[in-house]
């Protein structure tokens, strides 16, 4: 097992203009671990669920390659709970309810054959229940990515910049990167946050692709243009587990690779968008991944003549 992920196993209930679901599996952990799965074989979570949480979605996980040696499940407890509304564009979202319930007090164990994994992503949950887990590893992973959101900027900024001073690579959306740089150009606000600590900077455009920032190199990676749109929820952190799953898969961290992990994660979160929920990530096929990051490669790619 090389990597390692810490995020919320979760219920979510959603609607969209494309409809709606009562409770149903979500939660960043969930996304990270099937989208992750399509490159590495055996990966470890860290997390919490009350007993209401379906063995049958453990088993899948499981099935994946997932340790859940990790994952505690609180006798009597209830699971964490997200609904939302989503706006017309997609882009925006109204949260109708949060229950945090069993990770309202959750504090992350790690279990001893967990130590000494190469790659650790911390998907979006507290920055405290964050670096918990980088000080409670024994020895330093090659390479650790962290998940954030600008709710943390809002209530916890503080921890959240403690935290991010231990990191190599941070993904965040373009609003969170300007909120959390206080300036609205994203190069430079990728070089302010990288003063904080990460080396690496990786900004997401929803629609409009992703930036790689690494030291001074710059990659741009496109979105593959959608006709519907049923449910982004998770696409984020598809795209973290599918970019870290791809890194911990070829033990390379260096900016080229991260390129492929860029389009890796790409083209998984384009999947995960396509059905509500978890659904279409647990169907997709290896032939249809590797059509589908094709379609990444030939959307950006020109020859240019001599003038």
């Amino acid at each position: 097992m090389n990597l390692l992920t810490v995020g919320s196993v979760a219920f979510d209930a959603i609607e969209t203009p494309y409809g709606k679901t009562d409770k149903i599996v979500g939660g960043a952990g969930t996304y990270i671990c099937f989208s992750a799965s399509f490159f590495v074989k055996e990966q470890g979570i860290i997390s919490v669920v009350g007993e209401d949480f379906p063995l049958a979605t453990l088993q899948e996980m499981k099935d994946k390659g997932v340790n859940l040696e990790g994952l505690q499940i609180i006798e009597g407890g209830k699971t964490f709970f997200w609904s939302g509304k989503y706006h017309n564009d997609m882009n925006s979202r109204d949260t109708l309810a949060t229950e945090l319930n069993v990770l309202g007090t959750f504090d992350p164990i790690v279990p001893e054959s967990y130590q000494n994994i190469d790659y650790l992503l911390l998907g979006n949950l507290s920055p405290e229940v964050q670096r918990t887990v980088i000080e409670r590893l024994a020895v330093r992973p090659k390479l650790i990515a962290m998940d954030t959101m600008n709710f943390w900027m809002d209530i916890a900024l503080e921890e959240l910049l403690k935290t991010i001073q231990l990191v190599d690579v941070i993904i965040i959306n373009d609003e969170e990167a300007r909120q959390l740089s206080g300036t609205y150009s994203l190069v430079k606000a990728a070089a302010i946050i990288q003063a904080m600590g990460p080396k690496i900077v990786i900004i997401k455009k929803g629609e409009h692709g992703a930036l790689l920032f690494h030291g001074e190199n710059i990659f741009y990676a496109p979105a593959l243009p959608l006709a519907d749109v049923f449910d982004p929820t998770g696409a984020g952190d598809t795209f973290a587990g599918g970019f870290m799953g791809y890194i911990a898969s070829t033990d390379d961290y260096s900016f080229e690779n991260m390129k492929r992990a860029i389009i890796a994660g790409s083209a998984l979160a384009s999947f995960c968008v396509e059905k509500f929920g978890t659904d279409r990530l647990k169907e997709i096929t290896k032939a249809e991944l590797n059509k589908r990051i094709d379609s990444f490669v030939e959307l950006a790619h020109f020859q240019m003549k001599e003038i």
